[in-house]
This record gives C-alpha cells, structure tokens and sequence, in this order.
C-alpha cells in the first residue's frame, strides 16, 4: 500500500465551493459566484413582471402562461412560486471533484484513489476499481497483485458472459436480485455494464416487481450497508452523519422513510431497497455516475407489527413518530444536505405516505431541488404514454375522458399534469381542464357533496354528480375514454369493468399501473381477453406477450425508469436549482416522441428499453432546454447541442487502464 496524506485535499475547503463547476468534461471550469447571483437577479426581475402581469419583449406572455400552470402545490405554498426563489432557502454549501477521474474519457489513464492509492488486496476489495481477472499484466505488476489473482487475463466481455450465464441458473427472482446486489458490491462496472447490456432482463430483478419483495425480506438478505442511515438517534447530528458519506461530489440523493412501499404498505427501515434501486437506475439508465449517488432512509420506527416482532428486521423497534418530531428531523435532514453539498443537489423524495408526500414537496419545493417520483415522474411517464396513445385511438387529449380508480399521491398526481397539459394545449384555464377528469377513490366516485371530509389533495377533483359507489357503475355513467389505475389494489378492473369500457370505445385506453404484479388493476391477459382484443393495455408491471384468437399482444410498461433517469441528468446538466411542473411536460413530450411507428403497429404506447440511454439523453436535453427558458438553469453558457452534451456526460461502465 501507497499511503499518501491527501486529507487537504479531500475534506478541507469543500463547503466554500459556491462557485458553478462544470460537470463533465476534464478540466473544471468555474463560474464565480458573483454570476450566481446575477441569474437569481434576473429570475426575480421576471418574477416581478409576472406579479404585476406586465409584459416586455422576448417572451414574457409565454413566460405568465407558463405561470399559470403551475401545479396544485402552489395553493400549498400560500402562493408561492418555484420561480421565485423562495427566501426561505437554506444555507448553501458544495463540493467538487477535486481529481477529476469520474469525468475523464475513457481513453484517459486514472489513478484508482481511495484514502491512499488502492493497490494489492485492497483494490481487489474497492468495488469502485476492482476488475476482477480483466486486470491487465501490466496493471497486476504496478498495483501488487501479482499472486493475488489466478494468472489468466480475460476482457469484461467474457465476465459479462460468465455472470449472465450464473444469473440464468437462478428461478427464483430473490435470488438473482441478490446475485446482482452481491456484484455491485464487488465490482461497480461490472455490475453497470450487466444492466446496461441487458436491460429489459435484468430491471425487473433489479427494480420491480422483485425489489418489493427484497424490501420485505431486506433484514433477512442484508450483507453490507449500502446508503445512509438517519433515524431518530441521529437527531441533532444529521450533518455529521453526512460527512460519515465517503464520496463528496453527491449530485442526487433518494430519500425514503419506508412508509408506503410499492403497493406493500409501511416497511420501516427495510425500504432501503427502494432508494438503492433507483440510485443504480440512474446511473446505468440516465448515466448519473455512481460516485455521485446517495441511497438514504430516514428511519421514524415502523407500525408493521410484523416487522416489529422479527428478530431480523434492522430498523428502530418503535411506533413510527408523527407530528413535529418527524417533520423536525426531516427539516434537519434537507438543511444539511444543502448545507454540505450545495444548492445543486436534487432530492428525490420516494415511497412517503400520502399525507407526508405532498406536504414535503409543496414546503420544499420553492428552497430545493426536490422531486417526488411518486407524484410527479409517474405523472410525466402517464401523460407521455396517453399522448403517444392518441394515434392510435384518436382525438386530441383535451377531446378524452379520464376516471381513476385511486385517489393518492400517484392518481392525483397524474390526473393534475394530464389537466396542465391540456390546458396548455387549450389555453383555458386548468379549473376547466380538471372537469374532464375524475377519481374514484375506497369510499367512491369523489364527487362535490364528499367536499368537506376530503383530504386536501382531493378536492381539486369533487365535480358536481350524484354520489356513485363502485368503480363498474362509474364507468357506466362516466363513460371514460382512458381507465386509469393507481390504487395499489390488485384485481379490481374486472370483467365487467373491461367489458364495460369496450362497450363505450372502439379502442379503449386501460393502464393498470399499480406495483408489484400481485397490485395490478388487472394482467394483460385479461385486459386482451375481456376487451376482445380491442384495449390499448399498459402496466406498471412487465407482462408477457398475450396470444388472443391467433394475434399476439405485446403490452408496454407505464414504468418510472422511462423518466426519472434522463429527468435527473438534465437537472444535472444544466446546474437546475428548482424543478417547475413545465420540465416535467418537457420530460413527457420528448418520451412521446420516442415512439416509432413500428412500435405502434405493435399496439405499444412506450418504446423498448433497450434504447433507454438514448431515450434518457432526449429527456435530458428536453428537460435542460426548459430549465434555461424557465431561467432556473445555473451552467453557462448554455450547451449549443444538449442532446449530444447529455450524451457526454453520461457515464460509462467500460473499465479503464490504471497507471
């Protein structure tokens, strides 16, 4: 081992880093903080002209337009604007890559650093660095491993083709997850080139439907940490806890408290599964590197009594808090991570309850970079699955009706940007649009006279109707167009629901969206079988083609992973300091237009995510240009070609050569 004192160059000095560094690209460029703080300037001067509703040359109109739109969480936020740059924003902080090595190309030569430079039995040991029997003649002579490893010499390829070959051998999908988590934590760019290479094989272990059952076993699977823990023993001392985090140059973090998992309820700590499987889709699928992820649980206690009562389960054996002593450990917890890594850093919020999940994001959504995926990334996947949608059953979406059955973060949230879009393409007001759309939730169709006992969330959707109590007789009266579900219940689009739909629409629109698999509103099977081979079907859950009457249906997946990668990397890119409900239809749009024809000769709404970088890099760029119009955007000067530039940053698990 190499031992050299590098601790004043890692640790120290950190925090003063308020200047803008480029992300990508091998030198680092600063723009001082001074230009910072003219673009807040010049955001609050259009604020200003918006307040008054004034105009002046060079789009303001489309900007007050843009405005209007804005989501439901405005009237949470007493009014308040993402676009103003709420004062209540914390203090900030930052850190950069001081070598530099996660951004060099791949041609580029290394130095493999940890606390010292890795070499010997250590490097084999460093997930980051370790390449396993690929480690080259020369590479074994300079970092001491001679001995160390059997003296054949094989490419990634053939590595690659060995672990496919082990994974193949697994029935059982737990134990492939757990044969895919065992090689990311043995080596990361093995593991990232396995993903990537084989992707639609390989998500679902990774992700769901298998990562709900992980999460519900997590105790009894756990090996070795892989995020940070911050429970309520941590309290007053969030911010060490951080800088417990080896890695510095964190750009995106997914937070979860375990409280409404998938469709499987309240899993306490164990939901760790959850932020570490979206983490690792950001970067195989949107190509945020690794080194630059953050999995976190916050852990309140649990009230799965089941859990409570396992001697394997690792979380607080409590009650979960409520109230303020949760929601003071929450603020604590966003404090410090703008505090510690800067006002560039997105926060994904994951599987919160209902309650919890809106109050976050309308309190956190005018100080941070906050993004709940729950809400806002199913929404956008949705509306891009239901615009794609249109060429196959026709009409424009203003022209469709829609029912929900579920009425909680993801239904709410998908019928609100569904309601924006169509505003934007109407230029009414969204009051008018949300009168097109309607939930059904446990008690009913909501309808005005439920108003009062409604949670807040809701209410935007109580239309005038008599009260109607199953989802079959509001599918009758209602007569949608699109049957949308997001209930987290399986089996509830049955038989007579479908053929109720068929009966209303020559090609009705039915996406049964709840996870895992056992949730789903129904499979594809049936959705085919009782529409006569008439639905246009899609699943938050991958189904097998279904063969009906000699014509076999291929379904898509209305799956998240379509978005948030590619969402994240343009807020990235772009040095993004809010999200705003128009890069979220940016992100929608530009996933649309990544249907081909060939797909929808197939009856598919989605494309395959085989081209899911490609499809990420679009959503990025999309997603970029709008933060820069929008004037949230902090990298300048802005990139001539962002497609090509997202394409650039996008990391690479290809192993590179060591000095």
């Amino acid at each position: 081992m190499i031992s050299l004192n590098i601790a004043n160059l890692m640790g120290h000095g950190c925090s003063k880093n308020l200047g803008i560094s480029s992300w990508c690209g091998g030198g680092k460029r600063k723009i001082s903080e001074k230009v910072v703080l003219r673009v807040n300037s010049k955001v609050s001067q259009h604020n200003n002209i918006h307040s008054t509703g004034e105009e002046d040359e060079g789009g303001e109109e489309k900007k007050v337009i843009g405005r209007k739109m804005e989501s439901i969480l405005k009237s949470l936020r007493d009014g308040e604007s993402v676009l103003d740059l709420s004062p209540r924003s914390t203090v900030s902080g930052g850190v950069e890559d001081v070598y530099g090595e996660d951004r060099a190309t791949e041609d580029q030569l290394v130095t493999p650093w940890t606390i010292s430079v890795a070499s010997g039995y250590s490097l084999l040991r460093d997930p980051q660095y370790n390449k396993g029997l690929a480690f080259t003649e020369k590479e074994r002579d300079a970092h001491y491993l001679r001995g160390l490893l059997p003296p054949t010499v094989i490419t990634q390829l053939l590595q690659e083709k060995k672990l496919m070959h082990n994974i193949r051998q697994y029935e059982v999908p737990l134990q492939k997850y757990v044969a895919m988590m065992e090689l990311q934590e043995r080596n990361e760019r093995l593991f990232y080139k396995l993903l990537i290479d084989n992707v639609e094989e390989l998500l679902p272990v990774v992700y769901t439907p298998t990562v709900g059952e992980a999460c519900q076993k997590y105790g009894s699977i756990f090996r070795r940490p892989q995020g940070l823990y911050i429970s309520l023993k941590e309290k007053g001392k969030v911010l060490e806890v951080l800088k417990n985090w080896p890695e510095k140059s964190i750009q995106v973090i997914v937070v979860t408290d375990g409280e409404r998992i998938l469709g499987l309820g309240d899993l306490g700590c164990q939901g760790m599964g959850i932020p570490v499987g979206k983490l690792a889709l950001y970067t195989a699928l949107g190509g945020v590197r690794p080194s630059a992820c953050l999995p976190v649980t916050i852990d309140v206690g649990t009230n799965n009594e089941t859990l409570l009562k396992d001697e394997f389960y690792i979380g607080l054996r409590q009650n979960r808090a409520t109230g303020q002593e949760y929601y003071d450990l929450l603020d604590e917890f966003m404090t410090a991570v703008k505090q510690n890594y800067g006002e560039k850093i997105l926060v994904q919020f994951e599987d919160f309850a209902n309650h919890n999940a809106f109050e976050l994001l309308a309190k956190y959504g005018t100080t941070h970079l906050v993004f709940n995926d729950d809400i806002q990334g199913t929404a956008s996947v949705v509306l891009a699955g239901v615009v794609a949608a249109l060429k196959l059953i026709g009409g424009t979406l203003p022209e469709h009706r829609f029912l929900f059955l579920g009425a909680g973060e993801a239904g709410t949230g998908i019928a609100e940007l569904i309601a924006l879009e169509m505003s934007k393409q109407t230029k009414a007001p969204i009051e008018e649009s949300r009168k097109k759309i309607w939930l059904v939730d446990s008690k009913g169709l909501i309808v005005s006279s439920r108003k009062n006992s409604l949670q807040h969330f809701k209410k935007p959707w109580a239309h005038e109707h008599e009260p109607v109590n199953s989802l079959l007789d509001a599918v009758k009266v209602i007569k949608p167009t699109v049957l949308i579900g997001s209930s987290g219940v399986g089996k509830t689009f049955t038989k007579e629901v479908v053929e109720a739909m068929t009966s209303n629409n020559d090609k009705p629109l039915i996406l049964a969206l709840s996870n895992p698999t056992s949730q789903s509103e129904c499979t594809a099977e049936e959705a085919y079988q009782w529409s006569e081979g008439r639905a246009i079907f899609a699943s938050g859950s991958p189904f097998d083609p279904v063969e009906y009457k000699g014509k076999v249906y291929a379904s898509g997946q209305a799956n998240n992973a379509y978005i948030f990668p590619g969402f994240g990397l343009g807020l990235v890119i772009s040095g993004a300091i809010r999200v705003h409900d128009d890069m979220l239809l940016a992100a929608s749009e530009a996933l649309a237009t990544q249907v081909s024809e060939e797909n929808y000769k197939n009856g598919l709404i989605y494309p395959p995510l085989s081209n899911i970088r490609k499809i990420s890099a679009n959503i990025a760029a999309n997603v970029a240009a709008k933060a820069y119009e929008l004037g949230l955007a902090t990298r300048l000067p802005r990139p001539q070609d962002l497609v090509k530039y997202a394409e650039s940053c996008m990391y690479t698990p290809v192993y590179r050569n060591y000095r």
